[in-house]
């Protein structure tokens, strides 16, 4: 007879879902992907454009967030992130057929995405597309003038474009040292992030699921700033709603002093996410607050990781990728103590709605 055997919580921290080749494989894939999106911002260089949008719906819509702010700045580039439930109702009447949309799709068959692909190209507007799934309905022939079919590293990979586009027009002279830096020690320093913080994950999740236990109806606050807003903003929905179903509301951190700051009491469960970015001081602002009011924070700082082999001045650009990895170990153990995988849904594609 099959006897199943339970996890033992005495096994304690354990890298759960986690293969340091596998990750570091990952990184450097969508590294090597450089010479491509080169040549396709190149090509609509030369061809020329009005403007540069981020689109997207959910988490990749907050991907679009953080390039946009990332770039906001640095450069003069006319750069814009659009929701794409709200440009298809809304529009923008900047965007004309000479604009350029870059989005990201993990399944390549989200019902916006597919339906705004359409719309724009009706507009006579040109679509770069960076798909995770070969063979989906947004791989197919028509659907986007350029095309990079390769998995998840979302981000890095819209980081990759709008870092291009700035060397392209002027605004970063260290472009060529910094991808020399990323290509050689990015994808090990990223499978350090999540090494080092595995076991401090571990008893997050822990501490996590059983105050949800005790308080299920109270929300999970979320604060973050800079590119570290689309990180919050994203982990808040699609990781602890949407995979997780745990009650959360994210919030930026300047927004945070005006309406927020009032409900927050001694056992108010918050996490703020404190990046390198330029907007680093409005979280150290918050960072300064919590300790006054609540007894139930947690903070984490990007800063606190060594990245080998990664100068300091381009870290700003990475601390996403910092928080992300330290995500990842805070899923796993988020999935074991909820005992709930991760790829369940109640809603989610389940019928039509």
């Amino acid at each position: 007879m099959y006897e199943a055997k339970a996890w033992k919580e005495t096994e304690g921290p354990c890298l759960r879902n986690f293969s340091e080749k596998e990750a570091i494989d990952s990184v450097n894939g969508a590294l090597a992907l450089r010479p491509q999106i080169e040549k396709i911002v190149d090509q609509i260089w030369e061809e020329g454009f009005d403007g540069i949008y981020f689109m997207g719906i959910g988490g990749t819509y907050a991907s679009g967030m953080q390039a946009e702010v990332y770039m906001r700045g640095k450069s003069r580039l006319p750069v814009y992130v659009e929701n794409a439930a709200e440009f298809l109702t809304t529009g923008n009447k900047r965007f004309t057929d000479r604009s350029v949309m870059i989005y990201s799709s993990v399944s390549g068959n989200t019902k916006e995405m597919v339906e705004l692909v359409d719309h724009v190209h009706s507009l006579g507007a040109r679509v770069i597309a960076f798909i995770d799934t070969p063979g989906s309905a947004l791989t197919q022939p028509g659907k986007s003038e350029h095309l990079i079919v390769y998995p998840v590293n979302e981000q890095l990979k819209f980081f990759m474009v709008a870092n291009y586009l700035m060397y392209k027009n002027g605004e970063f002279p260290d472009y060529e040292r910094y991808n020399q830096q990323m290509e050689t020690h990015l994808a090990k320093a990223l499978a350090q992030v999540e090494i080092s913080s595995d076991a401090w994950a571990y008893q997050y999740a822990k501490e996590q699921v059983a105050f949800k236990e005790s308080h299920p109806d109270l929300p999970h606050y979320f604060i973050g700033s800079g590119t570290q807003y689309g990180a919050t903003y994203s982990y808040a929905m699609c990781y602890w709603e949407e995979q997780m179903w745990v009650r959360t509301k994210s919030i930026s951190c300047p927004e945070f002093f005006h309406g927020m700051q009032e409900i927050i009491e001694w056992d108010t469960p918050v996490t703020l996410f404190m990046g390198e970015d330029e907007q680093r001081p409005l979280a150290e602002r918050v960072a300064r607050f919590l300790p006054k009011v609540c007894a139930n924070y947690t903070i984490i700082d990007t800063k606190e990781f060594a990245l080998e082999g990664i100068s300091p001045e381009f870290r700003g650009s990475l601390s996403h990728l910092v928080m992300h990895g330290v995500n990842n170990r805070v899923d796993a153990y988020m999935e074991l103590f909820l005992r709930h995988p991760l790829t369940i849904r109640r809603y989610y594609r389940q019928f039509d709605y």
